[in-house]
């Protein structure tokens, strides 16, 4: 999947795929219909990290906005497999995305551990009623700020919120608000490829 991703990657490059859903650019269902074919990963790296953050601080739910082909709902899922506690809920706009990702988790066995929630994470995720213990934001960069105040009431003390791709300029307002402690996070970027934003919740 990294491999295809790779290549993928180049091609999302030369088709000229924006990273955000903001501006007078596309709508997120136009940009999602776009990339519908074109993988979106986390590095093998930040995928192995977001491994051992959950594996480490084992919390009972973790929510990701921004499945593509599930590359990084794999590395969550295993982590919550391994703690032998937990669930993922995860969130995809693409319908042909969604059908792939959900292909790879029963091919992968983890299907058990993984809710995919189709459609607007704006929508869907506002009927989430249970306490996050773990957020992992990597849809459209414009979107991880709205998603994030969306979740807020539900992350407890100590929550890690994890936001990948902080070198893209459509995180800027995301990083702000969460590199402001008067908003309650203590945050720090972690530099693997383009960057991680790992937050904890005061």
């Amino acid at each position: 999947m990294f491999e295809a991703a790779e290549h993928d990657g180049q091609t999302a490059q030369r088709a000229g795929i924006p990273h955000s859903a903001g501006g007078d650019a596309l709508t997120a269902q136009q940009l999602a219909d776009a990339a519908q074919d074109i993988y979106m990963p986390v590095s093998a790296e930040g995928g192995r990290l977001l491994y051992n953050l959950v594996r480490a601080t084992r919390p009972s739910h973790v929510v990701e906005f921004g499945t593509s082909y599930g590359i990084s709902a794999l590395h969550l899922a295993a982590a919550v497999r391994d703690n032998g506690v937990g669930h993922v809920i995860t969130t995809e706009m693409s319908r042909s995305k969604a059908a792939a990702a959900r292909r790879t988790f029963a091919a992968t066995g983890l299907d058990d551990v993984i809710t995919l929630l189709e459609g607007d994470a704006l929508r869907t995720l506002a009927e989430l009623d249970t306490r996050i213990g773990f957020l992992f934001l990597d849809g459209w960069k414009d979107l991880c700020l709205p998603v994030l105040r969306l979740l807020e009431p539900h992350l407890a003390p100590g929550t890690l919120v994890v936001a990948d791709d902080v070198e893209l300029p459509g995180l800027a307002p995301y990083l702000d608000h969460v590199r402001d402690t008067a908003n309650g996070y203590h945050s720090v970027t972690f530099p693997v490829d383009d960057g991680l934003e790992i937050s904890c919740r005061l």
